[in-house]
């Protein structure tokens, strides 16, 4: 019986390995290293173009670049696979390029989108010679930091109610620290702080951190600070106040400019000086640690607050500050501004703001160079020391300026002026749309992935859109829909781009996520925030998060979802952290599976593959020479048999593939279930709402 099998098992080997039928599922390219070597080039480096055919399947192999056709010659093969190569040599100029395969009279073209019978150049392949991205992003685990909701560290740099008055009102302390955010939040201060951020790095590095991504930290009067009053300091009320004085405003008062308390707190150098050099230490002991730390840059607008406008008259008569733009005609800061009837003077109070809102006055750099120069000094300060702040985060960057011309002039300046500070600095935009203009090399490294990321996981494990504004049923599960955005959006980047893209489930800006497994439309002034939390599915969560930390990019984790936090969007998405209430379950879950992430070569650099799809179930798989991973989302109430093809992956008959890690709705586990592959398919029963990760590694010879 045994000698029939493998006689059986020869026959279909050779049946595989002769050309009577092209294998499509054997064809495969893309850009990591292992099909574009080096995956990163220089200007004047020479180029290795690999493409994997199934063994003795194929008649001929082209790659087509930049309009010229070129034979490729069989470089290796293994048992499975036949792998062309073809070198160009010194590449100076970007390359757009495909791939076509012959065999018998059929022939088919190979992009970004796979195997095609009529090739789409949109998908074609490109290499940016010269275009690098830090290395250390690649596959990091980064930390988003809402600083004033994640610990309060220093208790007396704390905001007082009615310090100041801000959209009309005055301040408030919020002494109860698991209070719900109001619905009109942006003035009310929980305490959270830098020193905060330091008393918690023992359990972030625990967590497995790698970098920490921190919300706004300039003198700014909100608790969000986008709208920054002065980007040379961070804000003493996150830093620290060794020199303080004056009165709060008194209730109901609404003139700034007696607010002598904030005035001396955000306007004194000692105060300011000491707060930078609790930031300067707090990078240092980040970098201590083997972890990074970037920043949040907001340049497309600042605040009504910020001392070049001064409009609340923080700054003016403050020793050491000139007039702002809004009360001296004859301001410096002048041409920062475009006011609207700037002949008329006593002022009339209109400049433009963005998205129209006066607290966010729209920065103008097309007629201020002394405005464009000050900015690039700013990118260029906190990358360098005594700061040494790893790179930025570009607060809508995309809108940046008047015009797109300009914009995207603003930002090749940009990444020249912080890579020569420090050329290992991560420069990642906030962008919403087709990223591809801004990621040729020249502008931003990467962006926050909503469009290849956020979007297609919420719809598909939720149904429910990144607000919770919508709901789509004809999206819940749909696999067709998930898999096709994905590799739509997933071809704007670039290889590098994409293997170091904020890969979130929640943010600042955006529902959490496990509220969305609750799939009910809403916000805190429509089903307060009690709702937030309720029905909500902690299955579906983790099958999210196993998908964030399998799929390619920089995993980021909100503070506090892996606690459990819950929250509709801005202002309930930022409660405080729940320290002493935490889901030490979910805690957990993510220190195993950011362990499962860092331990697969394959989930840190890989190549990726959709194995199977199905009404509420996919499957993909990540691999490289000699390992390969393979996942499987289940967001149905009912168990499913799977018979997936791993061959594709390369991994063999009769091979065996271990579980890591397996979810379900009530929890999780880690174990090492063993498969064997049998006629070269993997066949495995997956339980309702689950995710399962298995993994192969060829054995050492």
């Amino acid at each position: 019986m045994v000698e029939n099998q493998r006689q059986a098992l020869k026959v279909l080997q050779y049946v595989y390995n002769t050309k009577t039928a092209l294998n499509f599922g054997a064809l495969f390219a893309d850009g990591t290293d292992s099909y574009r070597h080096p995956a990163e080039l220089k200007i004047g480096d020479s180029v290795t173009l690999r493409f994997r055919t199934g063994r003795n399947n194929v008649d001929a192999v082209y790659l087509v670049y930049n309009g010229e056709r070129c034979n490729m010659q069989v470089e290796s093969s293994d048992e499975l696979f036949d792998y062309y190569a073809y070198t160009i040599s010194e590449v100076t100029d970007d390359i757009d390029y495909y791939y076509m395969a012959l065999a018998g009279n059929v022939i088919c073209y190979y992009n970004k989108l796979g195997t095609q019978k009529d090739l789409n150049p949109d998908y074609n392949f490109q290499i940016a010679p010269g275009f690098s991205v830090p290395k250390w992003a690649r596959g990091a685990v980064f930390y988003q930091i809402f600083v004033d909701r994640f610990y309060n560290g220093d208790p007396s740099n704390d905001v007082e109610d009615n310090e100041y008055c801000y959209v009309g009102e005055g301040t408030r302390k919020v002494k109860d620290w698991f209070k719900y955010p109001d619905n009109m939040d942006v003035r009310s201060f929980y305490g959270g702080d830098l020193q905060g951020v330091m008393d918690k790095l023992d359990y972030l590095q625990g967590l497995g951190v790698d970098v920490i991504y921190l919300n706004p930290i300039f003198v700014s009067p909100s608790n969000h600070k986008y709208d920054i009053q002065d980007y040379d300091y961070v804000d003493p009320h996150f830093g620290k106040i060794v020199k303080d004085g004056g009165e709060c405003l008194p209730e109901g008062c609404k003139v700034n400019k007696e607010a002598s308390k904030y005035i001396m707190r955000v306007t004194d150098k000692a105060n300011l000086e000491a707060s930078n050099e609790l930031f300067a230490q707090l990078v240092e002991e980040i970098h201590k640690r083997g972890m990074r730390v970037i920043l949040d840059g907001v340049f497309n607008h600042c605040g009504s607050f910020n001392k070049w406008l001064d409009r609340e008259c923080i700054y003016e008569n403050q020793e050491g500050y000139e007039k702002g733009a809004y009360v001296d005609y004859q301001s410096p800061y002048r041409s920062f501004f475009k006011f609207q009837d700037p002949w008329q003077w006593p002022y009339n109070g209109t400049y433009n703001g963005w998205w129209g809102h006066d607290t966010l006055p729209k920065l103008n750099y097309e007629e201020s160079e002394k405005l464009y120069e000050y900015i690039m000094r700013i990118g260029e300060k906190w990358v360098s020391p005594p700061y040494n702040v790893d790179g930025w985060r570009l607060d809508v960057a995309a809108d940046l300026g008047y015009t797109e011309e300009f914009n995207h002039r603003f930002w090749r300046d940009f990444r020249t002026r912080v890579k020569e500070a420090n050329p290992d600095a991560l420069i990642l935009a906030e962008h919403y749309g087709d990223p591809k203009a801004w990621l040729l090399g020249d502008q931003w490294d990467t962006v926050m992935n909503y469009d290849a990321f956020m979007e297609p996981i919420t719809w598909f494990l939720t149904g429910v859109e990144k607000h919770s504004d919508e709901f789509r049923g004809d999206l819940l599960g749909n696999p067709d829909a998930f898999t096709g955005a994905l590799r739509h959006h997933m071809s704007r980047f670039n290889q590098n781009s994409l293997e170091i893209a904020m890969n979130e489930l929640s943010n600042h800006d955006h529902s959490r996520f496990l509220t969305r497994t609750n799939r009910r439309v809403g916000r805190i002034h429509t089903m307060g925030p009690e709702a937030a939390g309720e029905n909500i599915n902690k299955g579906v969560f983790r099958e999210a998060v196993v998908f964030q930390m399998t799929w390619p990019g920089a995993p980021t984790i909100y503070y506090g979802d892996e606690a459990g936090l819950c929250g509709w969007t801005d202002p309930d998405n930022r409660r405080g952290y729940p320290w002493g209430r935490e889901d030490q379950e979910l805690i957990q879950f993510h220190r195993d599976i950011i362990k499962v992430h860092k331990d697969s070569a394959a989930l840190m650099k890989g190549s990726v593959m959709f194995l199977h799809g199905e009404y509420k179930v996919v499957s993909y798989g990540r691999f490289l020479p000699g390992e390969a991973v393979v996942v499987i989302l289940n967001n149905d109430y009912e168990p499913h048999e799977l018979n997936l093809h791993v061959r594709r992956l390369g991994v063999q008959d009769g091979a065996v593939m271990k579980a890591c890690i397996t979810t379900t709705e009530s929890g999780y586990q880690m174990d090492e279930t063993e498969y064997v592959v049998a006629n070269n398919k993997l066949k495995i029963t997956v339980g309702p709402i689950s995710a399962v990760v298995l993994k192969y590694t060829e054995p050492s010879v």
